[in-house]
């Protein structure tokens, strides 16, 4: 589903949500309503774990979306290497030529995890499958829209949020208020430096619009993906009345009752290569590689 946000006007840019029911990721189609420049967010690459298969039906939409409209893509943007999805980077650069993008920690986590998968000393940690690797504070243009990166470490170590107009894409650090904040017990995740990259976001003005990079729906309620910075310093169910220490033990013991996402081990070794699936093997066939017992003893269930 594809839902425009209300049209937009000097420094506000026109957003458009594209929701994967699959994985309850939210991808972001966001444009200069005066140059009509616009960049693509966390991109889902579809992948059903039952049987293997890989599509690009949520990619291919967003560009449909784009021709439609009229738009031109300049940028291909992550938020951090995705836990939960595949990204559609790689898919869309080579179908767009456009640049994509990613925090420059996303090479902590290329090495973190080239540990995890045991992969050779040859396999690249300085992230070039990246065409940019952004700084805390970097600025860069979609058409006349300036737009800034802000280092939101916390739930991985390489997380960003792109503040673009009046708009920010904040994904896994806060949800809809209702749903509360991002865990932060991955490897290299941080509930101490998810708080202070809060205190960041919150710290926009109030007006700003807040996109989420996830929605699981509480309580059964519809999709929802934009809030406020107001509404989140007031309403948000895990910010509520809680200090630095009470959040993160809060945090903490929440972390630790959850279930790793189910296509973690699958997702990270494709999103620290620029949302490139494995090379084809001899026989012609890609194959995932799922280290046994390499995450702890998190919750089955």
């Amino acid at each position: 589903m594809s839902v425009p946000s209300r049209p937009g006007m000097a420094g506000r840019p026109e957003v458009t949500a594209f929701y994967d029911k699959r994985t309850s990721s939210l991808q972001y189609v966001v444009a200069d309503p005066a140059t009509r420049a616009c960049a693509i967010i966390d991109p889902v690459l579809d992948f059903d774990e039952k049987s293997g298969a890989t599509a690009t039906r949520s990619a291919d939409a967003m560009l449909d979306f784009i021709r439609e409209q009229r738009l031109r893509l300049d940028w291909i943007l992550d938020t951090h290497p995705h836990a939960d999805h595949f990204s559609a980077a790689g898919y869309l650069h080579d179908t767009t030529g456009a640049p994509t993008a990613i925090g420059e920690h996303v090479v902590k986590v290329q090495q973190l995890w080239k540990r995890l998968y045991n992969y050779p000393d040859g396999f690249p940690t300085d992230g070039r499958q990246s065409s940019r690797l952004f700084a805390d504070g970097d600025r860069f243009r979609i058409g006349d829209l300036e737009a800034a990166v802000m280092f939101s470490p916390g739930h991985t170590m390489a997380s960003i949020t792109y503040v673009i107009g009046d708009a920010a894409f904040i994904h896994d650090t806060l949800f809809m208020p209702d749903g509360g904040t991002a865990r932060a017990d991955f490897p290299g995740g941080d509930a101490k430096a998810l708080w202070a990259s809060i205190q960041r976001i919150i710290a926009l003005p109030d007006a700003t619009r807040l996109f989420t990079g996830h929605d699981y729906q509480p309580g059964g309620r519809k999709v929802a993906w934009e809030s406020t910075v107001a509404q989140q310093k007031t309403e948000n169910a895990h910010l509520r009345g809680q200090d630095e220490a009470s959040f993160v033990k809060l945090r903490i013991e929440r972390d630790r009752t959850l279930p790793m996402p189910k296509l973690i081990l699958s997702s990270l070794q494709v999103n620290i290569t620029g949302g490139r699936l494995p090379q084809a093997e001899s026989d012609g066939r890609r194959n995932l590689k799922i280290p046994l017992d390499a995450l702890g003893d998190a919750p089955w269930d």
